[in-house]
């Protein structure tokens, strides 16, 4: 792949990874603001979004499949298109009935972009993969902070309709662009995979691989948690500090995950330099004891432990996911991102109705924290049995030379 192409593959995957985590996560703001316009609780309205996330986990295998016959350029352009259309229609909604099927169309094409996108990144980068990966996740976290300071803004400024319609008009204006790329042939599709596939015997890449699915769907139930409860729980707790204005709790969610791009950024360096699996569990050595914080803490500390909990769950994933790249071959990406992805983001129904029902029983969110806390101390003793796997870099440096 030429350096053009190469570029210009990151940035829409990069952009694109920025849409996706906001597209999927601002309704978690704006749900704060439709409360009060349709009269209804909470947890019944957090529940419109179950059967989007559903299925934002379900079509990944498909679409990682589809993209690996077809092209993941051109599935990039569908997910853009069609993910700012279903979102416009969202902020056109006029009751729960039409918003559960226009969330479930956002979920439907966001499904196209993490086994499509990820691999992109992969094929495309001409050296240290962990660090294009590190940039590529940080657009990711950026996504989801825009998301709620995005949306906050949009709703006190505008409606909350204007915070589903506006971000999905800028959706299709970036699809148009990259269509217009891929007409003609600044483009293309990434031929060959820049990581060395290493041999650990076929047991031993089984067994990786297990293991890896195995602490995704951890990650994506922690991951999915935080997302969901944490403008809420920002509302909840820090109640004094925002004055009831959706903006305040937007700015504070966007500031946790803008510092938590960093240790992304740290994350894929380590894993340019570092043995892989010493990074990844690494990270998950660090969470549980935060999250079990979180279930007593309020007021400013909150949101340090909030920030030092999503920046350790971002450090991990250039080492995850450039752990399944090397323990599954090249040919086999798209497949392999598409499973991961079923798993991170199909659990993400049971994170929500986790959420919805402690939130309903109690009325916090203190027992949520505590079973978090528990599911990473146990992932910790799983990572433990990967087979080890080197830097990311010389995977790369391995293949570049070849």
């Amino acid at each position: 792949m030429d350096k053009t192409s190469s570029r210009l593959s990151l940035i829409f995957s990069s952009i694109g990874h920025a849409y996706i985590h906001m597209f999927t996560a601002f309704y978690f703001t704006i749900v704060i603001a439709i409360e009060g316009v349709w009269d209804q609780p909470f947890y019944e309205l957090i529940r419109l979004w179950t059967p989007a996330a559903l299925l934002v986990g379900v079509l990944a295998l498909p679409a990682g499949w589809l993209a690996d016959r077809w092209s993941a350029p051109g599935m990039m352009v569908v997910f853009f298109l069609g993910m700012g259309v279903t979102a416009i229609l969202s902020g056109l909604a006029d009751g729960p009935g039409s918003m559960l099927l226009t969330l479930a169309g956002i979920g439907a094409f966001a499904a196209i972009y993490h086994p499509v996108g990820i691999p992109w990144v992969i094929r495309s980068a001409r050296r240290s993969v962990g660090m294009a990966l590190a940039l590529n996740g940080i657009f990711g976290l950026l996504g989801v902070g825009l998301a709620a300071l995005v949306s906050g803004g949009l709703i006190d400024l505008l409606s909350w309709r204007a915070a589903f319609i506006i971000p999905g008009a800028s959706s299709v204006v970036t699809g148009l662009v990259m269509l217009g790329f891929v007409v003609t042939g600044r483009i293309r599709e990434a031929k060959a995979a820049p990581v060395a596939q290493k041999s650990a015997g076929y047991d031993g890449r089984v067994r990786a691989v297990v293991i890896l699915l195995l602490t995704v769907s951890v990650t994506g139930i922690v991951f999915q948690s935080m997302q969901t409860v944490m403008p809420k729980l920002f509302a909840g707790r820090l109640s004094d500090f925002f004055d009831d204005r959706v903006f305040g709790v937007g700015a504070s969610v966007f500031a946790v995950y803008a510092f938590s791009a960093l240790a992304q950024l740290l994350g894929g360096a380590l894993s340019d330099r570092l043995p892989l699996k010493l990074v990844y569990i690494m990270s998950w050595v660090l969470q549980a004891p935060l999250l079990w914080l979180m279930a007593q803490i309020g007021g400013a500390p909150l949101v340090l432990l909030a920030l030092f909990l999503v920046s350790s769950n971002a450090a991990s994933l250039p080492a995850e996911n450039m752990l399944l790249a090397h323990f599954t071959p090249a040919k086999y990406h798209g497949l392999a991102f598409g499973a991961k992805f079923v798993l991170a983001f199909g659990l993400a129904p049971l994170a929500i109705e986790l959420v919805a029902l402690i939130q309903r029983r109690t009325g916090s969110f203190e027992v949520l924290f505590m079973l978090l806390g528990t599911a990473a101390a146990a992932v910790v003793l799983v990572v433990s049995l990967l087979p080890s796997a080197g830097p990311a870099r010389r995977d790369s440096d391995a293949v570049a030379a070849e």
